[in-house]
């Protein structure tokens, strides 16, 4: 049971970026705990980051020939303004958790929008970090 977990532009920065906004866990903390939970649960992981729009598109295009069987994203900031990775999740039709460390709803006006949040099974935010393994025990219940 193969997953996926892509995190977008700027969460290379995890740890050191806005720590009073995103805490002071590093992606690679992250990535860590999120193999260590995945060996626990049975999965597969794949994880990718990238500040590039078109990697996480081939990505997302590539999940579906690797045999992936739901993806966890955290958009960073093409949450709200990527209509190319809301297309390419509908055109492979793979179920995913949209994750935001932050409660982006109490945040800036402009990061209220998402356009994946209509076709994710789940959102989770605000949560900091731990909600990437909320959503990886999500997804385990589902498959």
């Amino acid at each position: 049971m193969r997953v996926l977990v892509i995190n977008g532009p700027n969460l290379n920065l995890l740890g050191t970026r806005e720590p009073s906004v995103y805490g002071a866990t590093t992606l690679a903390d992250v990535e860590k705990q999120l193999r260590e939970l995945a060996t626990e649960l049975g999965l597969e992981l794949d994880v990718v980051q990238s500040n590039h729009e078109g990697v996480l598109v081939d990505a997302i295009q590539q999940a579906r020939t690797d045999g992936v069987r739901y993806v966890i994203i955290n958009p960073g900031a093409y949450t709200h303004t990527s209509v190319a990775i809301r297309d390419a999740f509908a055109a492979v039709d793979i179920p995913f958790v949209e994750v935001h460390i932050s409660n982006v709803h109490a945040r800036e006006e402009f990061r209220h929008h998402s356009y994946l949040s209509p076709i994710a099974t789940g959102v989770i935010a605000g949560l900091g970090t731990e909600g990437y393994a909320l959503a990886l025990r999500f997804v385990r219940s589902q498959l």
